[in-house]
């Protein structure tokens, strides 16, 4: 029989469902299922009743958009499903299946009337099951940057992930990674405009670690204004609060300006290729660097990068 993969996700969706996913529940699928004919069951192609499926329970995507299911209905109407949804065998009833991939088309299919629909059985873990869903999605390039966030927290809290393996796994940079990692430690309500289409991934970046998120993400909306001008009032807001942090340190009284701009620029750029909030207190010939975390995870990421290189 053949391995189950258990990496190599950022070659692509085709790479998950391929062959090396051995499906011994097809064999009874395809007693149970009704066929297109020898050659889509040779092919490893099944179909099932829209009623035999449910959603699936790592399903990453937290909004679908009526106008795009109806859309995607209407293109089913004329041309059918071109590509068959992935489910495996669902631990709820023994004659019904998990979508892990191809939820939308499973919901506009029923908008459209169809009743079998096109699928491929796979047996997978749960590990397995939120990869493949979050790969899809992720690669459909259309799910929001909170919902693909969460997606990476569950793999690294429920299956002991790190940024590194994340990175590899799904073909995306570390520093993609814990940037969008970071947005999950912004405000409910900030988080709820994101979701809504108000703020932009650039905007709600800009946020991140602010005191007045909030406030500031009300002002964007009500201002309109743009993510370089959000980014100008944070390094204002952040150098601000600083710079009083370490003058209360120091003994010194707190005093207006704003930190050099070399500075901020440095900061700013140390972030992006970290993934981490860096900042910088310059005091002339000596200073200090601090990198703030925003989950233990990161904190766990920190420590393994600096053990590697002492």
């Amino acid at each position: 029989m053949a391995t189950i993969t258990q990496r190599g996700l950022g070659k692509g969706l085709s790479a998950l469902i391929s062959e090396n996913y051995v499906q011994p529940a097809a064999a009874a699928a395809a007693a149970a299922a009704p066929q297109k004919g020898d050659s889509a069951a040779a092919s490893g192609v099944y179909t099932l009743a829209h009623t035999k499926l449910h959603a699936g329970k790592y399903q990453p995507r937290t909004r679908f958009s009526d106008a795009e299911l109806s859309e995607l209905a209407e293109s089913i109407r004329q041309n059918g499903i071109m590509q068959p949804i992935v489910v495996r065998p669902s631990s709820r009833q023994a004659d019904m299946y998990e979508i892990i991939a191809g939820e939308r088309r499973w919901r506009a299919a029923q908008l459209a009337a169809l009743q079998e629909l096109p699928v491929i059985i796979r047996e997978l873990s749960d590990k397995q099951a939120l990869e493949l869903a979050l790969i899809e999605n992720i690669q459909r390039q259309d799910l929001s940057p909170l919902d693909e966030a969460n997606g990476y927290q569950r793999l690294i809290e429920e299956f002991e992930y790190t940024q590194e393996e994340l990175a590899t796994s799904v073909g995306k940079s570390r520093s993609h990674i814990a940037n969008l990692l970071r947005l999950l430690s912004l405000p409910e309500e900030v988080k709820d405009m994101m979701q809504k289409g108000d703020l932009t991934m650039g905007h709600a970046r800009a946020l991140v670690g602010l005191p007045n998120a909030v406030e500031l993400a009300n002002d964007i909306v009500r201002k309109g204004l743009n993510v370089r001008q959000v980014e100008r009032v944070s390094r204002e807001v952040q150098g601000h609060t600083k710079k009083t942090v370490t003058r209360a340190r120091s003994g010194a009284p707190a005093t207006g300006g704003s930190k050099d701009p070399d500075i901020l620029a440095l900061e700013e750029s140390l972030s992006d290729n970290l993934g981490l909030r860096v900042s910088i207190y310059d005091r002339g010939q000596s200073g200090e660097i601090t990198l703030a975390y925003d989950s233990l995870s990161q904190l766990d990421e920190i420590l393994r990068r600096l053990s590697g290189s002492l």
